[in-house]
């Protein structure tokens, strides 16, 4: 079994087992239970939960896991569009193994026919490419441990990735990390690599990082590529990563789907 089992096993026994409640015997110390109790319980709850959750993704096979979410493999959609789960390896910013044994990118059924249109029209403009999924749905617990591991200040933090207590489109599979690769493997050059953590990722930059020549105008270009067909089929992306689409809102997200946990 691989480092998200034993990651999970961890956590599981490390939680917190017993938490005694004092019994009440001045008003003051009444007042101090009703206000921070609640607050231990709550942190226990919430943590056990989280526990439980990565100890079923980890014993049970993590494709029929997502599955049960109704999400779909999107290679089953289109078998060209090709797969680098860098979550299920240790090529990533945190240098962590996530996702253990899955080696498919899952997400909505919905999300994964506009993906295919995105690789149509990428065909229309050059039919040696591909597209290339770097993450697809990432469960919240998935979502925690990023979190919990990127050692910087909140507000830099944010820029990069989503505080799980607000939750992520990814965590509702509506959500994707693509870049693009030719037929034969070969993953183009964007100015950085996947989960860049910086300006030079910044879509924002483009044109004062290209005057500065910290870019090329072939990766900015292949950058606007990747724009052009990602947005024609209705995805929309943020303007510090240019890897990462949304195919809608937070608040669309949250009614439309399945928190995957």
């Amino acid at each position: 079994m691989k480092k998200i089992f034993y990651f999970a096993i961890a956590l599981l026994f490390s939680c917190e087992t017993n938490i005694e409640n004092k019994e009440q015997s001045t008003a003051n110390s009444a007042k101090d239970n009703v206000t921070t109790q609640p607050v231990k319980d709550s942190v226990a709850t919430e943590t056990k939960a989280e526990e439980k959750t990565s100890l079923n993704y980890a014993l049970s096979r993590p494709e029929t896991y997502l599955r049960n979410f109704g999400l779909v493999d999107i290679q089953e959609i289109e078998p060209q569009i090709r797969v680098d789960l860098k979550y299920s390896t240790l090529d990533n910013f945190v240098g962590i193994d996530l996702y253990g044994d899955l080696d498919k990118a899952f997400c909505q059924p919905d999300v994964a026919e506009k993906l295919k249109k995105a690789y149509d029209y990428l065909q229309e403009e050059d039919s040696t490419l591909t597209l290339l999924v770097f993450d697809a749905v990432r469960p919240v617990f998935v979502q925690q441990k990023m979190w919990d591991t990127l050692q910087m200040p909140i507000y830099e933090k944010t820029k990069f990735l989503s505080n799980p207590k607000n939750h992520s489109i990814h965590n509702y599979g509506a959500a994707l990390d693509i870049s693009i690769s030719t037929k034969n493997g070969e993953e183009l050059d964007m100015g950085t690599p996947f989960d860049f953590i910086g300006k030079l990722a910044y879509p924002r930059e483009e044109k004062k990082l290209l005057k500065e020549g910290k870019l090329t105008e072939n990766q900015v270009k292949r950058r606007f590529l990747l724009r052009k067909v990602m947005k024609k089929a209705g995805f929309f992306n943020i303007q510090t990563e240019w890897w990462h689409w949304n195919s809608c809102s937070r608040n669309t997200a949250k009614r439309k789907y399945k928190l995957v946990k």
